[in-house]
């Protein structure tokens, strides 16, 4: 993948959480079993642990690994959660100058580029969304639409 500037990359990044927020909406509160809710909880987190992460300077272990919060019972609430994570995404990116993504970010294997940072996380996310489109199949909860183009030539990632 040759390397996107970061306004594309957030503009991927909104697409992916967007299709994410759609194809969690209809589950009912019987089909979100605990793996389901945690897919798509994390796929969410990625984009607000960008954003804390920037705006901190550090992306603190725990949040890669933190459970979905317990009143998100069905899928509309796991959505709700999303427009909330986009929200707050969006009015980081129409505050952040080009400067913010030459900062260099404290992960869990060293430090990295804001720039960078953002690469990973649009990748983590497209890999996350990607598993979740599986996941609803598999359990008879076929997204209505395809994977979002914004997943397009980005790398599958490791779980991050």
């Amino acid at each position: 993948m040759s390397r996107l500037d970061p306004g594309e990359l957030g503009r991927r990044l909104d697409d992916i959480l967007a299709a994410g927020e759609r194809m969690i909406r209809g589950v009912p509160e019987a089909g979100l079993d605990p793996a389901l809710r945690a897919l798509a909880f994390g796929l969410f987190r990625l984009g607000l642990g960008f954003a804390d992460g920037m705006d901190l300077g550090r992306v603190p272990e725990d949040w890669r690994h933190e459970p979905a919060p317990a009143d998100l019972l069905d899928g509309a609430s796991v959505a709700r959660y999303g427009a909330l994570v986009r929200g707050r995404l969006a009015g980081w990116f129409e505050g952040a100058g080009p400067r913010e993504f030459a900062r260099v970010i404290a992960v869990h294997d060293g430090p990295r580029p804001g720039h960078e940072l953002l690469e990973r996380v649009t990748a983590a996310a497209a890999t996350q969304l990607r598993a979740l489109h599986d996941a609803l199949a598999r359990r008879g909860h076929a997204p209505a639409e395809p994977l979002p183009a914004a997943v397009d030539g980005l790398p599958a990632a490791p779980p991050w």
